[in-house]
């Protein structure tokens, strides 16, 4: 072949490789639902449940993931969650209630017509009940066993369990391990899916994009919050939650990596508020509208 025509077919190879690449890096975020977290709006829900949710609906939002129910019945759920014109796919649970009533809650999932039962916080060995203290390993090997046993019935009920993670997950153990790694080697990909909180992931030191990359078809679902600072301070407190695009984590490479396959919803969840509650969570819609065009 002559040179000039090798060296042709190699430019032109080197071109296109570069322009997929750039198209990838500049690849617009998939456009999910607009949605938020009930726990953001936890103590108005508990004094006044409908109003509550017509007014995230006004501020833009589409769906939501519940944070309890506060008293009422799956039917009156349901019709507050019609009225308010949102969708709710997804509901989470701490470990305590997951462990002791999965039957009930599977049973109220059904009447909701949830998609995805997720617990929200890990449990404790019941060797190590009674510490305090950092999670240690066997307390997560008890965590990812539970996991698999909640997965099995949810998805014999038909619908999806999931894990959600806070900060700790990403801290390593005495042995160098660490536990989100753990509850990955040790959870069936089968039964167990994982929703990312990616400000706790950011916070604990790990990155939300190589998480996806890495871990993508096990990941169900999304949280996205953002902090001031993206690690905690000396003193061990973590960082002072702001509305999204006000901090520091820039949530474009994180929508970009996310696989619309896998991931069909990524929920707002504000930690805390410096400005009136409404205008907090309109900042948060307004940022996902933006990123979704």
């Amino acid at each position: 072949m002559p040179s000039t025509r090798r060296d042709f077919l190699k430019t032109s190879a080197a071109a296109l490789t570069l322009a997929a690449n750039a198209r990838l890096l500049h690849a617009a975020p998939p456009k999910l639902p607009i949605a938020i977290q009930l726990y953001s709006v936890r103590e108005d829900l508990a004094k006044s449940f409908e109003p509550t949710l017509k007014t995230l609906s006004s501020l833009g939002y589409q769906e939501v993931e519940a944070a309890g129910f506060f008293n009422h019945s799956a039917a009156e759920v349901k019709t507050a969650f019609k009225n308010a014109n949102l969708r709710c796919p997804s509901a989470h649970y701490n470990f305590q209630l997951m462990s002791t009533q999965l039957d009930q809650i599977i049973e109220f999932g059904h009447e909701l017509g949830l998609q995805y039962i997720v617990c929200a916080s890990p449990g404790k060995a019941p060797a190590n009940a009674q510490t305090k203290g950092p999670h240690t390993l066997d307390d997560w090997k008890f965590n990812a066993e539970n996991f698999n046993r909640f997965g099995e019935k949810i998805k014999a009920a038909g619908m999806t369990f999931a894990y959600h993670n806070h900060y700790v997950e990403f801290h390593p153990l005495p042995d160098g391990s660490i536990p989100m790694d753990q509850l990955m080697t040790l959870t069936d990909p089968a039964k167990v899916h994982f929703e990312m909180d990616c400000g706790w992931v950011v916070v604990g030191g790990g990155n939300p994009v190589e998480f996806l990359k890495k871990h993508g078809p096990r990941i169900c679902m999304l949280h996205i919050k953002d902090f001031v600072a993206a690690h905690p301070s000396a003193d061990g407190k973590t960082p002072t939650p702001t509305e999204l695009g006000r901090g520091v984590i820039d949530y474009r490479p994180i929508f970009q990596a996310a696989n619309p396959a896998y991931i069909k919803h990524a929920f707002v969840e504000q930690e805390g508020y410096d400005i009136p509650q409404d205008q907090s969570l309109k900042v948060d819609a307004d940022y996902l509208k933006a990123l979704y065009k």
